[in-house]
């Protein structure tokens, strides 16, 4: 099969080669099936869809309602180069699949309010499906209600015009929209589990999203919420758009 793209911004080795071993092995992909791109720090050169099954947008350092005078040259190179592989997919609905920083790049790409308001803490949350999100091929095999992990300082406040609500939370009433039939993007991630999440805990204490000293008690927590759930958004996804 044609491989998917991984469009990836992490910074940190570490956290980069788990975030990506983690989009392959929870959404049941082989070894050749998933190329990451850390667009970052490496060209991403001339898109060519016709390569891929689809792409695939993971976390980030960078937050899309960052004040435009506090964002680094390197943030603003990436989010330029977003916005063309935005622009390219929209306009030929190609399939794409947007975790975390994907729901605030595809947001504000369609005419999202993405800000502050709703940004969650790190840990488990209660996702709960709307009606279209229960009929969407998907989110096919999830319970209407089941536990995500979170941890973000910005939110979707307000959809994109057009947008279909797939899923929503107390604590963050956007956690996962539609944009026409193959653009998706989640508030929460699909590909963390309790292992996943306590990686970033650490490597992350000192970034803002809670105080260091909860670490250890943000990693047990983890660990006693298991989140079997989300992965399987991502297998139903590849396995949906994957092609020869």
């Amino acid at each position: 099969m044609r491989p998917f793209l991984l469009l990836a911004t992490r910074a940190e080795d570490a956290i980069a080669d788990d975030e990506f071993e983690a989009f392959r092995r929870l959404g049941g992909l082989g070894t050749d099936d998933l190329v990451r791109i850390r667009v970052d720090r490496e060209p991403l050169g001339e898109l060519d869809l016709d390569a891929w099954s689809g792409i695939v947008l993971g976390g980030s350092p960078f937050n899309s309602s960052d004040p435009a005078e506090g964002k680094s040259v390197v943030q603003r190179e990436v989010e330029a180069l977003l916005a063309g592989v935005v622009d390219v997919v929209v306009e030929q609905d190609f399939p794409f699949l947007g975790a975390c920083y994907g729901v605030g790049t595809l947001g504000a790409h369609e005419g999202a309010v993405v800000d502050r308001t709703y940004g969650e803490a790190v840990g488990p949350v209660t996702v709960e499906l709307t009606l279209a999100g229960r009929r969407d091929p998907i989110c096919a095999g999830l319970p209407a209600r089941f536990d995500a992990f979170v941890g973000h300082k910005e939110a979707v406040r307000e959809l994109p015009p057009g947008a279909v609500l797939l899923a929503t939370s107390d604590p963050c009433p956007v956690q996962m929209f539609r944009i026409k039939r193959n653009l998706y993007a989640t508030q929460f991630h699909p590909e963390l589990d309790a292992d996943g999440l306590s990686r970033r805990i650490e490597e992350y204490k000192h970034n803002g999203y809670f105080h260091p000293h909860e670490s250890e008690g943000l990693k047990e927590l983890a660990h006693r919420s298991p989140v079997p759930h989300p992965r399987r958004l991502l297998r139903n996804f590849f396995r949906t758009y994957a092609r020869d």
